[in-house]
């Protein structure tokens, strides 16, 4: 493994690869074998950086959630400090109503469970999933605080929280002298822009890592869907809720028009889709890392190369002209 590309995490010391392994399919769309499979291409290439969540596989019923916890658990064995680990808490576990948002009940026994199916003692990075306006902000700031200095997570930060939430959470742990979230782990690709707005500006005013994921809109930008024809059950856009929330998000004429266009741009640097929009990711002011996601290993293979992969100018200029639309309006400078 090299380590001559890593990055700092936000204003900590912690150093970690620009391309960070998102791992929500596993267990589901990618069975344990592929799993391990997806896990060993992925570190084989670098990457010491992995992202979960207590809740995956995404779309388990209740009594397999967890499952991806356990997959990656028995990945590590034997090999945990070789890797920087995150997981993610707050959405639901269960039938009960504290069986999510970030309560200190919730979160605390989250923090337990997914340590046990992990099999190791403390996570890297432990992130609020999503955020929970009925519970009072500081009893989630005092529950991450006890989660850091019990040493069952080293850092924290929040995942799918907006700008002005995320401003006032830092001030309150300031206020209240809370270790203080050091991440941020955003929705963001070609085709979804807003956060330039005032997300990315933030972070970097705060100096708060982004974590980006979905960079490929879910599989769209890779070229493989068509407008008008039916997508295969099998795939993000096929069948399902979570299909149901994608197809809302970007299964629209103009992100299709947008795509040609992309499409064309890498056909004439002779570089893949996917390559080209990762590189495009990780070329923009504010970005950390970009969170990649697979259903099999073979998936990886041109994804992989973008850590490595420059644009030009020219070419950067050309991707923002086909997508500064979706920006929803022009972002203030920063």
């Amino acid at each position: 493994m090299s380590y001559s590309h890593l990055v700092h995490l936000g204003n900590t010391g912690l150093k970690v690869s620009r391309l960070c392994l998102g791992t929500m399919t596993f267990g589901s769309s990618a069975d344990e074998a592929e799993s391990v499979s997806i896990l060993d291409a992925a570190t084989d290439a670098g990457v010491n950086f992995i992202d979960t969540a207590n809740r995956y596989p995404s779309d388990a019923p209740d009594e397999r959630k967890g499952l991806t916890e356990e997959i990656i658990g028995r990945w590590l064995k034997g090999r945990r400090e070789r890797f920087i680990l995150t997981t993610k808490a707050g959405g639901p576990m269960g039938p009960m109503p504290w069986d999510a948002g970030t309560s200190r009940k919730h979160l605390l026994s989250a923090i337990d469970a997914s340590l046990s199916r992990l099999g190791t003692d403390y996570v890297d990075l432990f992130q609020l999933h999503r955020d929970d306006p009925t519970t009072p902000l500081d009893e989630t700031l005092e529950a991450l605080d006890t989660i850091v200095r019990s040493g069952r997570a080293r850092y924290v930060g929040v995942s799918n929280w907006g700008a002005w939430r995320i401003a006032r959470a830092l001030g309150r742990s300031e206020a209240l002298g809370l270790v203080k979230s050091v991440t941020v782990q955003p929705r963001y690709n070609l085709l979804f822009r807003q956060f330039e707005r005032d997300l990315f500006p933030m972070c970097e005013a705060e100096n708060l890592a982004t974590l980006c994921y979905n960079p490929l809109a879910g599989g769209l930008l890779t070229g493989k869907y068509r407008h008008g024809a039916p997508a295969e059950a099998a795939t993000r856009f096929g069948a399902g809720g979570i299909a149901a929330a994608y197809r809302q998000r970007y299964w629209h004429d103009k992100e299709f028009e947008a795509i040609g266009r992309i499409l064309e741009v890498a056909q004439s640097v002779g570089m893949s889709p996917e390559r080209l929009a990762v590189a495009w990711l990780l070329a923009q002011r504010g970005v950390t890392c970009a969170v990649l996601g697979a259903s099999r290993a073979s998936q990886l293979t041109e994804v992989l190369q973008a850590g490595e992969t420059k644009l030009d100018a020219q070419i950067l200029e050309k991707l923002d002209a086909i997508t500064r639309e979706f920006r929803l309006g022009d972002a203030p400078p920063f």
